[in-house]
């Protein structure tokens, strides 16, 4: 690939950096909200819907800039192994990035209860209200939050042996602008 392409583009990494943040505070709100015995975790969750949502809209975003833009190849000599893991790691952060917020929307449709952005925007309800699947759909979303917060744990992992053990360019990438 030509030197132009050692970094993401600005927007990628906007998004990266800004999604991250998001997703680590939804990871501790969510935590705050599943240890809390008492019914003022309220605020938490009127703050977890519409950051949910603006993950969603995000991560959507994320994946067109993603698939319309080149993204920097990774070192030449990586191991097949860690190529491979490196993309099947992408792949499941983009489709838990997509599948948390969806899942959530869909958990608080089957309560019957109403996904409101602002005291103005409600969202409409994608499945009918209903206890069976508002219970499934609970054990998915925190299932796959166990696993997120692993997946993430496991990215920042990866981002730090390329930096401290390969010291290669591989999280600079996605630190640094051209040139």
């Amino acid at each position: 690939m030509s030197g132009s392409n050692k970094h993401f583009s600005p927007l990628a990494r906007l998004l990266h950096w800004s999604m991250a943040v998001m997703i680590i505070a939804m990871l501790f709100i969510g935590a705050g909200m599943v240890a809390s015995v008492s019914e003022r975790h309220e605020w938490l969750l009127n703050l977890h819907k519409p950051l949910g949502i603006a993950i969603l809209v995000l991560v959507i975003l994320r994946i067109i800039v993603r698939v319309s833009s080149q993204t920097p190849p990774l070192p030449a000599d990586l191991p097949g192994w860690q190529v491979l893991a490196a993309k099947l790691s992408h792949y499941v952060l983009y489709a838990l990035m997509l599948a948390m917020p969806l899942i959530g929307w869909a958990m608080i449709s089957a309560a019957g209860d109403p996904v409101m952005l602002s005291s103005s925007v409600r969202l409409p309800s994608i499945v009918a209200a209903d206890a069976g699947t508002f219970a499934f759909l609970r054990q998915a979303h925190s299932w796959l939050a166990y696993t997120l917060f692993l997946t993430v744990l496991t990215h920042i992992a990866a981002a730090l042996f390329h930096a401290w053990v390969r010291r290669d360019e591989v999280l600079g990438s996605m630190l640094r602008g051209r040139g």
